[in-house]
């Protein structure tokens, strides 16, 4: 099964957080899962880093090239599918990153594991436990 991690959902399990649900932590780690992490989230949390909004306790380069890799988690790259599908998104949901999460979710028909019910608004599968 392929599913797109939204950021809070990466960042609680990377850290073990008692906050992701154990039926979601499962999901994850089954061995025949295709985890993607899209470039999206890995932008917020640069951004957020930079406004010392988000402490990560190491680099962001390494979660990028080593945390991601030895969890078997892919990243995901914005084309320009999911750049056109942003601009016919209604705007239920305004935060940018969260809304390329969704573009990306519906034009590669993936779920999305992420708590936020805001993504509910949109014709997208969110899987939260």
């Amino acid at each position: 099964m392929r599913f797109l991690l939204d950021t809070h959902t990466l960042l609680w399990f990377l850290a073990g957080d008692p906050q992701l649900p154990a039926a979601v932590r499962e999901r994850i780690e089954q061995p025949s899962a295709q985890r993607l992490v899209s470039l999206a989230s890995i932008w917020e949390m640069a951004i957020k880093i930079s406004l010392g909004k988000l402490d990560l306790g190491m680099p962001l380069r390494e979660l990028v090239h080593e945390l991601l890799p030895t969890n078997g988690m892919l990243l995901f790259g914005i084309s320009t599918l999911h750049l056109e599908q942003i601009v016919t998104l209604p705007l239920h949901h305004r935060d940018p990153f969260d809304r390329m999460l969704i573009a990306q979710a519906l034009v590669e028909q993936i779920p999305i594991l992420g708590r936020d019910s805001a993504f509910d608004a949109y014709p997208v599968e969110r899987w939260w436990g």
